[in-house]
C-alpha cells in the first residue's frame, strides 16, 4: 500500500500540499513501482498536529482521488477520520476507508456499509485514551480485544466481516517497544482476528528511530526490515512511503514463507 500524502505536515516529510501534479507524479512512481493499493490522506496523524475542517481536507484530496478514479486500475482507500471525506471519496470511487481512530465518529462505519466499502478498524491508544477506556497490558491482547469490539460494532452498522481489515495501529499511543512486539508478532495476530486480513504501518516511524538512533529521513533500512517480518509472519497489506524496495522485501519473505509452509506440511 503506497502513501499519498496530500497534506503540508506529515510526520514523515513526504506531504505535498496544493500541488495535483506532485501528487500525480508520485501515484504514478508508486504505481511503477509495483504498488498493489494507494491510500490518500489528507490530514496529518501525528501528535500535535492541527485538525483541518471538512473543507479543508476534501479540497486536499479530491483532485487525486479524482485523478486515480479515472486513471488507477488498483483499488485505493481513503485516510481519514471524517464521515463526510469518506462519504465523497467512496462515492468518486475510493475502495476503502482506512480510519486510524479505532471509529472516534461511528458514523465510519455507516458510511463504508452504505457504499460496500471495506473498512480498517485501528487500535489507536491515542484515542482509547481521550475516551477514557482502559488500555494496559499485553499489546497483543489489547489489539485484539479492541478490534474485536470495533468489528462487533461495524458488522451491527452494516459492513461484512469480509470487508474488515485489522491494523494493530503501530507507533499509534504505542511504546517503542509495544509496537516491535506487535510487528514481531504479527502471526499471532493473524491468527487471533482470523479471518480478518491484518495491516501494517511501520514505515518511517518513531520506534525504528528509538532502535536505530535515526531521525525521519534515515530510517529506510529499519522500515525494510520491518516490512520484512510482517511480510513472513502473514501482513496481507503493508504501508509504505518507499514502495519499489518494500515490494521487493516483501517478495523474498513471501518466498522464504512459503519454503517453510512447505516444510511444515512435510513434517
Amino acid at each position: 500500500m503506497g502513501i499519498l500524502n496530500a497534506t503540508p505536515d506529515s510526520f514523515s516529510g513526504d506531504g505535498i500540499a496544493s500541488n495535483e501534479d506532485a501528487l500525480i507524479a508520485r501515484a504514478r512512481a508508486h504505481i511503477e513501482d509495483g504498488a498493489d493499493l494507494l491510500d490518500v490522506g489528507g490530514e496529518s496523524s501525528r501528535p500535535g498536529s492541527t485538525p483541518v475542517s471538512v473543507e479543508e481536507e476534501l479540497r486536499r484530496v479530491t483532485p487525486i482521488v479524482q485523478w486515480l478514479a479515472a486513471n488507477a486500475s488498483m483499488p485505493f482507500s481513503i485516510d481519514t477520520v471524517k464521515p463526510a471525506v469518506a462519504e465523497a471519496a467512496l462515492r468518486a470511487g475510493a475502495r476503502i476507508v482506512n480510519d486510524v481512530s479505532g471509529l472516534a465518529d461511528p458514523g465510519l462505519a455507516g458510511v463504508a456499509a452504505d457504499h460496500g466499502a471495506y473498512l480498517v478498524l485501528m487500535h489507536n491508544g491515542w484515542s482509547l485514551e481521550a475516551r477514557g477506556i482502559a488500555d494496559q497490558g499485553d499489546p497483543i491482547e489489547r489489539v485484539v480485544r479492541e478490534v474485536e469490539r470495533l468489528a462487533a460494532f461495524a458488522e451491527r452498522a452494516g459492513v461484512g466481516r469480509d470487508h474488515l481489515i485489522a491494523d494493530p495501529g503501530i507507533g499509534f499511543g504505542k511504546t517503542p517497544d509495544e509496537s516491535l512486539t506487535l510487528i514481531a508478532r504479527t502471526a499471532e495476530l493473524r491468527r487471533r482476528l482470523a479471518p480478518l486480513p491484518i495491516l501494517v504501518g511501520p514505515s518511517r516511524k518513531r520506534f525504528i528511530g528509538h532502535v536505530l538512533d535515526a531521525p525521519v529521513d534515515e530510517r529506510s533500512e529499519g522500515t525494510l526490515a520491518c516490512v520484512a517480518v510482517a511480510a513472513f509472519e502473514g501482513a496481507a497489506i503493508i504501508r509504505v512511503h518507499e514502495v519499489a524496495p518494500a515490494v521487493r522485501a516483501s517478495r523474498l519473505a513471501w518466498a522464504l514463507r512459503a519454503r517453510r509452509s512447505a516444510k511444515d506440511a512435510r513434517e
